[in-house]
């Protein structure tokens, strides 16, 4: 079979972050909590006044800085990852209104989740590259030789409690969010993981 090449790959990793930041909207809309990056997002947000998106970006564009003294690769996705679900998260909280009622938030909480593992596959399954925050942890664990398991957990647990404080979301969906997003990210990724060019390195 023959190998897909960056005209299948670029296409898939586009419409994987514009999915994602849509599925960060839809969880900021059902106002039940958000994952650990996104409590930050939203706490920056409340603190200075610039939009959901804007924070998404500049917070991206921050942690990638952090990758230089790592030597961690950058790859077109890591690039496209720091603008693109920035401006579709604020895409998304544009069109969608704060969802009204428990039954309308819990559906959008639970589609917001499954829509951000599918996206979240897409984008790494395209293999052009980790995004900023992904690739902080892997290049952590690299150069310490602890395990991405417990540097992700150290990061996370950092970045939300900072958030929280800060005045971003924790609730019901930063619980669900924890321990669906694993499996379904599994579930979703060898459905849409594109192979990899012979020699590729991404």
């Amino acid at each position: 079979m023959r190998e897909p090449g960056l005209g299948r790959r670029l296409p898939q990793l586009l419409a994987g972050l514009v999915l994602y930041g849509f599925s960060m909207a839809m969880m900021v809309r059902a106002g039940l909590g958000l994952d650990p990056w996104d409590v930050l997002h939203q706490g920056v947000a409340r603190r200075t006044g610039l939009s959901f998106g804007t924070v998404v970006i500049l917070v991206g564009a921050a942690v990638l800085l952090a990758w230089i003294p790592l030597r961690q690769r950058v790859g077109v996705g890591t690039l496209c990852n720091v603008v693109v679900i920035g401006v579709a998260a604020d895409a998304g909280l544009a069109v969608l209104p704060p969802a009204t009622g428990w039954a309308a938030r819990i559906v959008l909480l639970v589609l917001g989740v499954v829509l951000n593992a599918l996206a979240g596959a897409l984008y790494v399954g395209a293999h052009l590259g980790p995004g900023p925050r992904d690739g902080l942890w892997v290049a952590i664990a690299a150069r310490s030789g602890w395990s991405v398991r417990a540097v992700r957990t150290v990061i996370e647990v950092s970045v939300l409690a900072i958030g929280f404080v800060l005045g971003g979301s924790v609730g019901v969906g930063t619980v669900l969010y924890a321990l669906a997003i694993g499996p379904l990210v599994q579930l979703f990724l060898p459905l849409v993981s594109a192979r990899r060019p012979a020699g590729s390195r991404d």
